[in-house]
């Protein structure tokens, strides 16, 4: 059975020709547009291929000539079926055959068969002139849409640096009331407003968790809007790094109780002296806890850990039990608002920011982190396959002054 591709915009004449030729024993395969005709052609490798000329995008005669330069498509013959298109610039540009709109109902099916068979007509001596027609007009369209894609892109820069700038103002707009939130929730924690009745402390501490996840959740927009910007600057000072990832792993540790998860370390003896931004590696490192533990399942594992590397710095590994990064998305997950899954139904929460937050600190510290799935690691003796993040920072930071700000790519 042989494969017809057609490539026509208009539904009603591709279902005339599908009514036409599938009784007359032939495969159909449609195309809306010249780009999709192009991918199908490449991929069902069709004996025909039937082309509208006036079809949006790339024209016929665009399309035609891009198949000839398909080393597969070479010898597959491409009839031209137009009302308004010219058969001697159809047949310059590498068109075996020309059809009429209105075709022919009746002899139509024959007609395709005949092409199938070796049948091709020859243009005229008036070919190389229209080619050269044709060829202008091609490159003025491509002008034309080099002009509309460089103006379009203008435009998608204006709008990402408004999206930046929407961010920053929003975060702080919602920092500025979250001041006054947390001083009289703590006060009121601290019975400093009076004594208060068990149902109402429980109640407040409630209301005190929800504002920590919202205060968080405010910090890290701050976090990746800066580094998205450049603006973010680093406060250089001496520090452990081996009590640093220790507080951390202290802080989270509330997290992996509550589902579960076995929490082990790998640590060498201390102390591990440096200079960097304590607060900000500590809050990535929370970041990388708190995303080991969301997708790793009940009763899973996490690991940390933490090694010296030369010449001069430090590696932190972050390996878990989970079910790992799909190769396809690895590269994209430090992107800020990127998540695996981004339906409305997402089993897992979170904005996105948490580890383009991580790859902007560790970018601060003349480092770098990625991501390794399967994790094939052993930690603590013993074996994690699912994600593994590993994050490397310099001993020795740059002291504030000298400190460039980072942009995240």
């Amino acid at each position: 059975m042989a494969k017809i591709l057609h490539i026509e915009d208009d539904p009603a004449n591709r279902l005339l020709v599908r009514k036409i030729l599938v009784p007359a024993g032939f495969e159909v395969i449609d195309a809306a547009d010249g780009l999709e005709g192009i991918r199908l052609a490449r991929s069902e490798r069709p004996d025909l291929v039937l082309v509208d000329i006036a079809i949006p995008g790339l024209d016929g005669y665009e399309v035609t000539l891009r198949l000839r330069a398909e080393k597969e498509l070479g010898k597959v013959p491409i009839v031209a079926i137009t009302a308004e298109g010219n058969r001697e610039t159809a047949l310059a540009v590498g068109c075996d055959g020309f059809i009429q709109k209105p075709i022919d109902a009746r002899g139509f099916a024959q007609q395709i068969q005949g092409y199938l068979t070796g049948q091709r007509e020859q243009g005229g001596e008036a070919s190389t002139k229209h080619l050269r027609l044709q060829t202008q007009r091609i490159v003025g369209h491509l002008e034309e849409k080099v002009g509309q894609l460089s103006e379009a892109n203008n435009r998608l820069v204006e709008l990402d640096k408004a999206r930046k700038e929407f961010y920053r103002n929003v975060s702080h707009e919602l920092a500025t009331p979250m001041t006054p939130i947390v001083g009289y929730m703590r006060m009121l924690l601290d019975g400093e407003l009076g004594p208060l009745t068990p149902a109402q402390l429980k109640a407040l501490r409630a209301v005190d968790d929800c504002t920590d996840r919202l205060r968080g959740l405010i910090d890290n927009l701050l976090d990746v809007t800066a580094l998205e910007s450049g603006r973010m600057r680093f406060s250089f000072r001496e520090y452990d790094f081996l009590e640093m990832v220790q507080k951390a792993i202290a802080h989270a540790q509330p997290i992996f109780d509550e589902r579960k998860i076995r929490l082990l370390t790998e640590l060498p003896r201390g102390p591990l002296q440096g200079r960097g931004d304590t607060d900000r590696l500590r809050r990535a490192l929370g970041q990388l806890l708190d995303n080991a533990a969301k997708f790793t399942p009940e009763g899973g594992k996490v690991a940390v850990r933490v090694r010296e590397v030369e010449p001069s710095g430090f590696e932190l590994c972050v390996a878990d039990t989970g079910p790992g990064v799909a190769a396809e998305i690895a590269s994209r997950v430090f992107d800020p608002f990127f998540q695996a899954d981004g339906s409305e139904t997402r089993a897992f929460g979170g904005a996105g920011i948490g580890l383009a937050i991580v790859r902007g600190v560790v970018q601060g510290h003349a480092g770098f982190v990625r991501v390794t799935s399967p994790a094939n690691e052993t930690i603590a003796g013993e074996k994690f396959n699912g994600a593994a993040f590993t994050l490397t920072v310099a001993r020795s930071a740059t002291s504030l002054s000298e400190a460039p700000s980072y942009v995240m790519r």
